[in-house]
């Protein structure tokens, strides 16, 4: 069984999670920040809810400490509705996904379930034929995980990888939004939805530019992205 840790200060909150989940899951939780940050370092947990207001320690500082501490476990933040600061800088910290509150426990075990799928999903491909992929300077080694750039191996999150995963496979050619959201976010995209362009923003930020000083990845207006192709 899945074990969760949700850390929370709303107790009430946290129990009305715990009596929804645990006919999945094994349920624990916090509600300091500071306790949360020991528990997902000393504990394996499936997944991490994270809300962003916390004593102890904030959401945020939860995640960066997490991350730079090297605990890849994945993390669904929660974060006040309509807030969109809260979400970019989350997603920028390197969380897979965001829930805003209040929300529906249903869409909650949804995006729990998607998460966990693409992270199976990304445990499987080691055993999987090896495949490597190249464009210019940049590799990826998709049943390893790994990408390097110049020489350099990049650090990057599940996400990450999968959106670079999509775009390496056809360079000069765009993947629009709703197949980036589809394949790595196990989601349909809507208009609204900023995660595709934060988690790309961040992957480009982790590649740096092209040997010649341009962008690697291209932003194609209103569709998607487009992985550039040096054809010097």
């Amino acid at each position: 069984m899945n074990r969760l840790l949700v850390i929370d200060d709303d107790r009430e909150l946290c129990a009305l999670v715990k009596e929804f989940l645990e006919p999945e899951f094994q349920v624990d939780s916090v509600t300091r920040g500071d306790d949360g940050v020991r528990r997902a370092q000393d504990e394996e947990f499936s997944l991490i809810v994270l809300d962003v207001m916390l004593p102890g320690l904030n959401g945020f500082e939860v995640l960066r400490q997490l991350r730079e501490g090297g605990c890849a476990t994945p993390v669904l933040m929660l974060t006040a509705r309509g807030d969109d600061i809260d979400r970019i800088i989350g997603l920028e910290l390197g969380a897979d996904d965001y829930l805003p509150k209040p929300f529906n426990p249903r869409e909650l075990t949804a995006r729990i379930h998607a998460i966990l799928r693409r992270a199976r999903f990304a445990a499987s491909l080691p055993a999987a034929p090896r495949e490597k992929l190249q464009c210019d300077d940049l590799e990826l080694d998709a049943p390893a995980r790994r990408v390097r750039c110049g020489g350099k191996t990049i650090e990057l999150t599940t996400v990450e990888f999968d959106l670079l995963a999509l775009l390496i496979k056809t360079p000069g050619v765009t993947v629009s939004r709703d197949d980036l959201a589809r394949n790595a976010l196990d989601r349909k995209w809507s208009a609204y939805d900023r995660s595709i362009d934060m988690h790309v923003s961040n992957l480009r930020k982790k590649i740096g530019p092209a040997p010649d000083g341009s962008d690697r990845i291209k932003s194609i207006r209103s569709i998607g992205y487009m992985l550039i192709k040096d054809e010097g």
